[in-house]
């Protein structure tokens, strides 16, 4: 994992300091932020294809449209027509700290909306629900992780899936060598090059990587349900002005179906770089969040 910035080391270890919370009235008020700095930053990840990734040095996903929209609400509400918006990569291990040192406003990638991670931000409505299983070679003997005993088992540094793998692990008495990558894309290669016998992480992440891999043919999703988990915007602690604002949009969509064209389009539809389509029918959690759009979080 990369050094932290100073700026980011102090901001973390003065919430370490204050106890590991952040009071109502310690929080950072991003709408003055913005309207000050006359932008809005934007969190996203590299390799979460097709909820947030990059193509050609541009953002794009699911969650992109997603924050687009309420960066386009942010420009309405504060009647700033020519506010900027900016984009700042993360990963899973400086995602939380950057937010804390408030070098982005939102995030806008895969981050699980988790009542531990709640301790230092807050959720939007939750925009997507995610199940999480995992990614093995085609030509490999693996349906559930009962067989993986023995085996090196890859996720992705900072990342909720962690935990499943030790769950698991523990409940079917094998023992495996859990391996991480820095990012979705490294825990993807180590399976393609055979360091690892699976990615455990969410499908949706999966079924990107294997997408756009060269042999998409080589890959397959198996096992159970591990888990599933909501996906949040990520926003500054304590900060409800900036909450309800992405909240209304986040709800809107759900309610007038502009998260089924979005599902569409992101999933069931060509989509960059190279136009192939993920075919990927909607989860029964992404269903139970569509009929009953939430901001909770899970333990």
């Amino acid at each position: 994992m990369k050094s932290l910035s100073g700026k980011v080391l102090l901001s973390v270890l003065g919430f370490i300091i204050a106890g590991g919370t952040m009071s109502q009235a310690n929080a950072t008020d991003t709408i003055a932020k913005i309207k000050k700095n006359g932008k809005v930053i934007i969190g996203y990840r590299e390799s979460s294809d097709p909820i947030s990734y990059i193509v050609g040095g541009k953002p794009m996903g699911y969650a992109i449209d997603i924050c687009n929209n309420v960066a386009n609400e942010l420009k309405k509400d504060l009647k700033l027509p020519n506010l900027k918006v900016e984009y700042k990569a993360v990963t899973s291990s400086t995602r939380i700290p950057e937010m804390l040192a408030g070098n982005i406003d939102m995030e806008c990638g895969t981050t699980t909306n988790s009542v531990q991670r709640q301790q230092q931000v807050n959720f939007s409505t939750n925009y997507f629900a995610t199940e999480v299983r995992m990614a093995v070679k085609a030509s490999a003997p693996f349906k559930d992780l009962g067989d993986l005993n023995g085996k090196a088992v890859a996720t992705t540094q900072g990342t909720t899936s962690d935990k499943y793998i030790k769950m698991g692990a523990r409940g079917e008495k094998i023992k495996v060598t859990n391996v991480y990558g820095k990012d979705h894309a490294d825990s993807f290669a180590m399976v393609a090059s055979g360091r690892a016998a699976a990615f455990v992480m969410d499908d949706n992440i999966l079924a990107g990587l294997i997408a756009k891999s060269s042999k998409p043919q080589d890959f397959k999703i198996v096992g159970p349900v591990l888990s599933s988990e909501p996906y949040g915007i990520m926003l500054p602690k304590g900060d409800a002005k900036f909450k309800a604002i992405a909240d209304r949009v986040v709800t809107g969509m759900w309610k007038n179906g502009q998260m089924d064209t979005l599902y569409k389009k992101w999933f069931l539809s060509p989509i960059p770089p190279r136009n192939i389509n993920l075919n990927m029918p909607m989860s029964s959690s992404f269903k139970k969040l569509k009929a009953s759009p939430n901001d909770a979080g899970i333990k």
